[in-house]
């Protein structure tokens, strides 16, 4: 029997919570104590040291009420309108709530284009992390308001997959109003069986998925099972747990229903093995001695340790790390162009912002975007 793990061994935890739980689809109003009850949990998540990030639905379900729109479908200029309205009230709602217990709440809205482009992906996975290293908390949505049905994900589940991977998590819970996969579809058959643990997806898995549950829910089993894979992919595992009652994520940890999807890899492992193995490599850098010693004890590569650049890359492009007799010792996503590059090569990082004339990263490659030949 699988033995499943427990949520206090995860170190990065991303939270995914959909429209239906978060608002009252009649009233078009916060359901405010079940938000508190679920800050409680990732209050308690914080306090116990994991980074927590939040990835929340519900700025067109508040807004469309403020803007007095009609339930139903929404036209999409309707919609992109209700979203920029609905987002200050959702944004200001998760701030206080979690004010309460001494967090900070930032905001980030992502767009397809954040989560798919290897730069502006970059950028966004840099202001996450610097987020959790404040111990600030991270609310995420989709930018509705100039995402359209061409440019979109259209669910946050895939949304809460991709961030879980751009943010190296380890766990991906997404709260939903059911309880988690199950043999049969449960509104249409009274013996359907909930899965407690899915330890690799197949075909038979995916075809237990059925579509959504609720109105007021865009995404449906199918997207879950499709987040499952991203997040799996990234190193992360995955539950789906019924949220529709208070404290959801302790019931996850006090062993109530839900579906755990397991991956045998981790978010270090993973990516690793995405920049080592799957990127097109754009140019290379060659590096000094020193510096070669310092990547092997699991620094990051500092300008002033590279010797030479050579390639016509550009920022967040894979690159080869070569040592001076010209063997490839790594690769990496590079954080400066080759132009730029070149002009900070040899340099302190200190350098940075007079070589330049403004502000840069301090590191060339940083180390969690390297990885290294094995030897």
């Amino acid at each position: 029997m699988t033995t499943l793990p427990k949520l206090d061994q995860f170190s990065r935890v991303v939270v995914k919570v959909g429209s239906s739980l978060l608002v009252d689809a009649v009233k078009g109003a916060l359901k405010q104590d079940w938000l508190e009850a679920l800050v409680d949990d990732l209050a308690a998540m914080h306090k116990r040291g994991a980074d927590v990030l939040v990835v929340s639905s519900g700025a067109i379900a508040l807004g469309r009420r403020v803007a007095a729109l009609k339930r139903g479908a929404l036209k999409l200029e309707d919609s992109q309108a209700a979203a920029a309205i609905g987002q200050i009230a959702l944004a200001r709602a998760w701030s206080l709530s979690l004010h309460r217990h001494g967090i900070v709440a930032g905001q980030v809205l992502l767009t397809l284009q954040d989560t798919e482009e290897r730069r502006r992906y970059l950028n966004a996975r840099e202001t996450l992390g610097r987020l959790s290293s404040m111990r600030a908390v991270p609310v995420i949505n989709e930018n509705d308001t100039v995402a359209t049905s061409e440019i979109r994900y259209g669910d946050n589940d895939r949304l809460a997959a991709r961030v879980a991977t751009m943010a190296s998590a380890d766990l991906l819970i997404l709260l939903s109003d059911v309880a988690g996969l199950y043999d049969a579809p449960p509104q249409e058959s009274p013996t359907a069986r909930l899965i407690p643990v899915v330890e690799r997806l197949t075909p038979k898995i995916e075809a237990m998925a059925g579509g959504a549950a609720s109105e007021a829910s865009r995404g449906g089993m199918r997207t879950k099972i499709e987040a499952a894979r991203i997040a799996g992919a990234g190193g992360a595992h995955m539950v789906i747990a019924d949220g529709r009652v208070a404290h959801p994520i302790a019931r996850i940890g006090d062993g109530g229903p839900c579906t755990w999807f397991l991956t045998p890899s981790n978010p270090v492992t993973a990516r690793k093995a995405w920049i080592g193995g799957t990127l097109e490599l754009k140019g290379s850098v060659t590096i000094d001695a020193g510096a070669a010693r310092a990547l092997k004890s699991g620094k990051s590569l500092l300008p002033a340790g590279v010797k030479r650049v050579e390639g016509g890359f550009a920022r967040g492009d894979c690159v080869a790390i070569r040592d001076e007799s010209g063997v490839e010792i790594g690769r990496g996503l590079i954080a400066y162009d080759a132009k730029r590059a070149e002009r900070i090569c040899g340099r302190n990082s200190r350098d940075i912002a007079k070589v330049l004339g403004a502000p840069g990263r301090a590191e060339m490659i940083h180390r969690d975007d390297m990885a290294l030949a094995e030897r």
